[in-house]
This record gives C-alpha cells, structure tokens and sequence, in this order.
C-alpha cells in the first residue's frame, strides 16, 4: 500500500512538471522521481520529465545518460545515439556512458558502429575489461569471432579473474570449434518378447560456412545379428531463416534398410515459430515412402515442438506424432528435453520390414522419454543420459503388445 501511495505522488509530481513550459524545482528530486516512475511502466512521462529538467540543466550528464538509456530499452537507437554523443563530445571520460552508448550500437544491429565506439573508448580507458568485452561483443557480431578471441585472450592477460570474461572466451572457442566426434551406446529392453537390443553410434561433424555434415557409423546388436550403416547428413543454409536437411545411408544388413533417404526444409515464421517439411525413403524389399513436418514455438528459456510422420498404405496411411518440450539453461547444449507420442514410424530402426511393410506401419505404440544434456565448463565436452518407455503392439502376434525400456548415454567433444 505505502509503494502505490508513493508511485502516486509520483505520478502527480510529474504532471505538474509536464504542465510546466521550463522546469523549476529541485533537479535531483525531480531525477529521482523519474527514475522510479521509467522502472514502474511509466517510461514515457519519466521522459517527459527529463527533458523538462534538461531545458534548464542541459549538462546535468547523468540525467541525459539515463533518459538515453530508456530511448535505447524502448528500440529507439536513433533518438539514444544523439543523447550519448552529445555527453561523450563534453565529458568523454564518463565510462558508464560509453558502455550504455556502445550497447546501444549493439542492441541496434550496427556492429561496425559499436566497434569503432568501442575503439574510441579504449582511448580514454585502455585495458579496461569491460570496455574489451564490449569490443570482442562488436567483432563477435561483424562475423569476426577470431578478432574477438584475441581481444578477449588480451583482456585477460591484465584481468585473469574477470568471469564475464572467461566466460565469453569459452563461448568463442566453443564457436571456433568446427570439429566434434560423438559416441553414444543405448539399450533397449523388452517384456519377454525378444533379447535386449544393442544400439551404437560413431559421428564425425565438420562445421562449414555452407552448413554442418555430419558422416556417422550405426551399429545395432539385435536378434542375435550385428550389423552396421553408413549414413551422411547435411544441414545446408539456403537464406536467412530457410535451411535444409538431407540425408543418405546404405547398409548391407537385414538390420538396417539397405538404402535410406530423405531431405526436408525447415523454415523461420514470426512470432518464435518454425516450420518443417519434408520425407524419409527406406527401401527393404520395397520402398517406404514416409512423409513428415513439425512446428516449433520459442517462448523464453522453453521449446516446444510436434512433429508428425504419415506413411501411404493400404487400407489406410499410417500416423504417427511426437510432442517434445525443451528446457534450457546456459545454451542450446544444456537442456532437459521430454517427450511423448503415439503411432509407429518405420523411419525407427527396430525392425527387418521382410515385405512385410503395410502391417508393420499400422502398430500401434505410445512412448515416453526423458533427457538431459550438459556440457563442461570450458563447453568442449558435452554428455547425454537418456531414458524412456514405450508400450507397443507386437507384429507378429496383433492386439497384444510388449513393453520397451530404453537407457541411452552420449559424449560429444569438440576441436578445432
């Protein structure tokens, strides 16, 4: 009660000021006022207010400074940009107000300009670590990641317990790591219908300007045979917001089909929404054409997405669906992922087809799992524990069905 009384007396002190043509009253006070009203959802009568002070004390910097701050949080870069030159031209000593100005460059898309500010900057405080950081931020943002490792590994030849610092330099090597291996081993456990299935995988990923390939070795241990494929993935950028996956694997083993292909377009739509479509080829002794799309919504730190597969047969098409949640925390490799579906795709490597396709497809399956995924400290390793449960019916015995219990473990490094 006593904060709304007191951001109501706020509120009346500013409109006498608004209805005041040049200010007359206690500048500082009047400072305070504002500052409290632009961090109660009053942003645009805290503006009023700080022009109306600065008609009479124009050089009051720290007014200036924060009433460009609140154009640069509002995504007024143009009108922030006038207000920081005009204090830097007089007092270019001001620190904070050189980092504010530079962020405003940033935050504006207009790296090349935050870069020279950050330049300038250096001038009047060489070696500072946050005015080096702010640098490497620029060069980062202009495409120029090795620039800013070797600003970043300068700041901190003077400044090695600057954690922001650290920070950032493990965030670039990370970037700068264009090579990675992964390993990673599942196993897959059923209610008394069959062995335990083994499932291994070996990936080599070369990140390019172009995309990411990604050249893997499948190995499954399943009905008492152990086979092998050969697969290749692409992720080739065809414009901003649009790019591509394909895929092509072949393999010489009733485990795997002998010949698998598929390619899908994945595209960018306003509002943190993204869109996919696209199909998978596998060809047994025939080939399975399956089509699948998926939707996708950022909302924060979450991610939700349902993907679906629809595979053509007689009687009817078979359907399938997925619906995953995404948690994360640092970055995109430290997450807690969940999902749960309903509906057999073929597109999953469980079983030898044998001609025996449209049978298969039509399963019915409910499926349940859980991840998490983590990284170390300097981002070069990552590790995955997986688990899961799934509820299937049995293809050579319809209408009765086995349970599926899942364990997987993964390891990523990356180099450079």
């Amino acid at each position: 009660m006593k904060r709304i009384i007191v951001i109501i007396l706020f509120s009346l002190t500013l409109c006498g000021f608004a209805q005041q043509k040049e200010f007359n009253g206690d500048p500082d006070r009047a400072f305070e006022v504002a500052r409290e009203m632009a961090f109660n959802k009053k942003r645009k009568q805290a503006q009023d207010s700080l022009l109306l002070i600065l008609t009479k004390y124009p050089n009051y910097h720290d007014i200036r400074s924060f009433l460009a701050s609140t154009y640069s949080w509002d995504g007024a870069y143009d009108k922030a940009r006038k207000e920081f030159s005009y204090i830097l031209k007089q007092s270019p000593k001001r620190l904070d107000t050189w980092e504010a100005a530079i962020k405003n460059e940033l935050w504006s898309e207009s790296a090349f300009r935050a870069l020279e500010m950050a330049k300038n900057a250096l001038k009047h405080f060489p070696n500072n670590p946050d005015v080096l950081y702010l640098k490497a931020s620029a060069e980062d943002a202009s495409g120029n990641k090795q620039e800013a490792l070797a600003t970043i590994n300068n700041s901190l030849l003077n400044h090695p317990n600057h954690k922001k610092t650290s920070a950032y330099k493990a965030s670039l090597i990370n970037d700068l790591s264009l090579n990675a291996i992964g390993v990673q081993g599942s196993i897959d456990i059923y209610s008394g219908v069959f062995d335990p299935m083994q499932y291994y995988l070996l990936k080599y990923v070369r990140q390019t300007k172009y995309g990411s390939i990604h050249a893997k070795l499948n190995v499954n241990r399943r009905f008492a045979s152990t086979g092998a494929q050969f697969e290749i993935d692409a992720y080739p950028r065809i414009a901003s917001g649009l790019y591509a996956y394909v895929n092509f694997g072949i393999s010489n083993t009733f485990l795997f089909p002998d010949i698998r292909y598929g390619a899908e377009l994945h595209k960018s739509l306003p509002l943190s929404f993204e869109a996919s479509f696209g199909f998978r080829a596998l060809k047994y002794s025939s080939t399975t054409i399956i089509y699948t799309g998926s939707i996708g919504w950022y909302t924060g730190n979450d991610y939700w997405s349902f993907r679906t597969y629809v595979t053509p047969g007689e009687p009817k098409a078979s359907k399938s669906g997925t619906l995953t949640f995404r948690k994360y925390r640092s970055d995109a490799d430290n997450y807690l992922s969940i999902d749960a579906g309903m509906g057999f795709s073929p597109d999953i490597y469980r079983f030898d087809f044998g001609g025996n396709e449209e049978t298969i497809i039509n399963l019915n399956s409910l499926k349940f799992n859980i991840g998490y995924y983590f990284t170390s400290k300097n981002n070069k390793n990552s590790w995955g524990v997986q688990s899961g449960v799934s509820h299937q019916e049995i293809s050579f015995d319809p209408g009765n069905y086995f349970w599926i219990y899942s364990l997987g473990l993964s390891w990523e490094i990356k180099f450079r």
